[in-house]
Parts: C-alpha cells; structure tokens; sequence
C-alpha cells in the first residue's frame, strides 16, 4: 500500500444494496473539484509538477523536430491501445496488432486485436470531433467513442455506447466480495452530470495536468458504463492535455507506467476513495506523466537515429539506392508490409519490389514474419523492436 499524506477528507459515501441475498456498499463520489482544496503547494507537489511540466514541454517540442510527426503517431498509438487492453487482458503484441490491421494474421487471438484497433478507432474519432467538428469534451462524446471502443467482439454485447443500467463491481465474485463497488445506477445520473460540469471549468486554479489527474481517477471511481471503463479513463487523460493545449498531438499516454506499476496504480485510486489522499495519487501520477514523456521523447530520438543510419547505408548501394530506397520508406512508414500492400503505393514491378526486399534482408533491415512462400510478411525488425518495448504480454 503506498505511503498516504497526512491530510484525510472525505470524497464521497455509501449506499447500502443487495443482490441475491448478499450486502454490499456501493460508493458514490463527491463531485470535483476535491474539498478541502488541494495542497497543491506542497514542496514534493511542486518539484514533481515541474518536472512533469518540463519532460511535457520536451516532448511536444520534440514533435515538431520530426520529419513525419504522423508517422511516429501511427506506430506509438498503436503501442499506447496495445497497452491499454493489456491491462485489461488482452494478449496480444504489436506484431499481432499490425498483422490484423494487413488483413495477414494466423493465429492471432482475433478477439483481443479487434479490442487494440476499437481503441484507436475511439481515440481518433475522439480526436476528430474536438478539433474538427468543434465538439465539448462532454457525456456525449465519451459514449460516441465507448460505442466504438466496444463494438464487435468481446464488448458488443456489454452496452456499447450505453450507461449502465445495473451495478457493477471490480474484483471479485459479487459485490460483497469485491474489491471496489462503484455508483449504483440510479446515482450515475448525478455523478456524471457534475463530472461534465467539472470537464467544462476552465483550468485556472489548477493546470490541466492536474485537472486529467482528477478526472481519470473520478471517471474510475464513478465507472459508468458495463465495460471498457479502464481503457476509456485512460483515453481522457489524453484528450483532456489535447484539448486543453498542453499538447498539439496526442503522444503522451500512461498505459506503460499504469502496466509497470499496476499495484501501486489500483492502491492509489483505493487511497483516494477511502482516505481522500488526492495528494499521493497527484505525486504517483506526475512521476508517471514525467517518466512517461521523456521515455517517448528517448524513443522518439532513437527510432529518428535509426532510419539516419539506415537511409545512409542505403545511400552507399550506388545504382540500387533509388529503387531500395522508396521500398524502404514505405516500412519507415507502415513497419510491417508485403508486396501486394507496397505495389499500390510505388511505381515499381512485383519483382522489383521483391528484389529491394531481399537486399534489405540481407542488409538485416528487414526481416520475414510468416515463414510461409506465399502472401508473406516483413518487417523493419529494429524499428519494431524499439516501438515493442514494455509492450510484451502480461
């Protein structure tokens, strides 16, 4: 259990239910933001905001350094939704993730891809409708993207789109026995209306980093839809930093701390509900967006040195350099590909295509996925193994 402050409030109460005979309580949240206010000038809060703050500033700056900011955000996305549905339970690896998206994945758990790409799916149309349509980031939206979040597979008979209607409850075999009961249905109401009011404050008296710090806790803690609670809260914190102006692009995501320090994680938001210890959870959380934010920014500067290194030995092939070269770009872009994925976007043969392919292989740029004669895949295998890291299975 983590080391709580001294300070002990109040963030909410109980309510008494049953289900088949068994008592439980259910905890209803206090509306944001937390009273007594925060201690948000504690001299260890401070320290860990400013060096949450500066590792940010880092990382949006190192957005504009890239050659193809798109690019980056493609594959880190795609790493930040694998992670997410890891703690969730989902098993499966990027490879799997980008195989399933090529339409080339034997025996992939199907099931657990098409949760990771409902995930991007939600965060883009999230994204989408902020800063296209002029959206509010409201009620509205979060169940537009929890309809996509769910839709198909495991989640499409879980209410997508839908709050729930009955209770839940987080660890255990009932709700006597859980772990964590959240708001009962007839209280959701309520809660959620004054979580959208807290949405709307302009962040004046807090920054918005602190503002995604309460908000993901208070979307946990209320949990208002059947499934996909803990995915779609670690969503918000995102479109929260978006949508306030803390970053142009989408690039930090804290599924990896979350996953690193999945005790430490659930004992916080614990903490938080039973003691009111917004403050230790504020110090945690900070500590994860600072590590978080300079480990994207470290991945961000590794992968931009390796396709210098590459682009420059491909460069010394003389007459082969050209063809190669747009072959390789197209990996620099999509990471896995086969040929009848590149022939569209080149104006090359298919055995020219292949050609490229077996020097890069030779070169050990690229490397073949399937085993198989036909319908093969490669991969650019340095690149992969840097975006792959800490994202292995649970």
């Amino acid at each position: 259990m983590p080391e709580r402050t001294a300070i002990i409030r109040s963030t909410g109460h109980y309510v008494a239910g049953s289900l088949a005979g068994s008592r439980y309580r259910a905890f209803v949240p206090d509306p944001l933001p937390p009273q007594p206010p925060l201690d948000l000038a504690k001299p260890s809060l401070v320290a860990r905001k400013e060096r949450a703050d500066q590792a940010l500033g880092r990382l949006d700056g190192i957005t504009l350094m890239l050659p193809d900011t798109e690019l980056f955000l493609y594959q880190y996305v795609r790493k930040e939704a694998l992670l997410s549905s890891q703690i969730e339970g989902t098993q499966s690896s990027l490879s799997d993730l980008l195989l399933y998206e090529l339409d080339e994945a034997p025996g992939v758990p199907l099931d657990d891809v098409e949760e990771v790409s409902n995930y991007i799916a939600a965060l883009n149309h999230g994204l989408k409708r902020l800063r296209e349509d002029g959206f509010p980031l409201s009620l509205r939206l979060i169940r537009e993207m929890h309809a996509l979040l769910l839709r198909g597979g495991r989640g499409a008979k879980k209410q997508p789109g839908e709050f729930r209607s009955t209770q839940v409850w987080v660890g255990g075999a009932s709700p006597a026995l859980a772990h964590f009961v959240p708001s009962p249905p007839e209280a959701l109401d309520a809660a959620l209306d004054a979580f959208e009011r807290y949405l709307h404050t302009p962040t004046i008296d807090a920054s918005p980093l602190i503002k995604a710090a309460l908000a993901h806790v208070q979307f946990e803690t209320i949990h208002p839809f059947s499934d996909g609670n803990g995915r779609l809260g670690r969503l918000l914190i995102a479109l929260i930093l978006c949508h306030e102006g803390v970053l142009r692009e989408p690039s930090l995501y804290l599924s990896l701390y979350f996953k690193r320090h999945r005790a430490d994680y659930y004992d916080w938001l614990n903490a938080v509900r039973v003691h009111g210890d917004w403050e230790g959870w504020l110090g945690f959380f900070l500590d994860g967006v600072a590590d978080t934010a300079q480990q994207a920014v470290d991945t961000a500067l590794r992968l931009l040195a390796l396709l210098r290194e590459d682009r420059a030995r491909i460069a010394g092939l003389g007459a082969r350099a050209g063809n190669v070269g747009l072959v390789f770009e197209q990996f620099a872009r999509r990471v896995l590909l086969g040929v009848p994925q590149l022939q569209p976007q080149l104006a090359l043969s298919a055995p020219t295509i292949r050609a490229a392919i077996r020097l890069l292989e030779d070169m050990h740029v690229l490397n073949e996925l399937t085993g198989q004669r036909r319908h093969r895949v490669f991969a650019y295998q340095r690149y992969l193994d840097i975006l792959s890291e800490g994202a292995q299975p649970l």
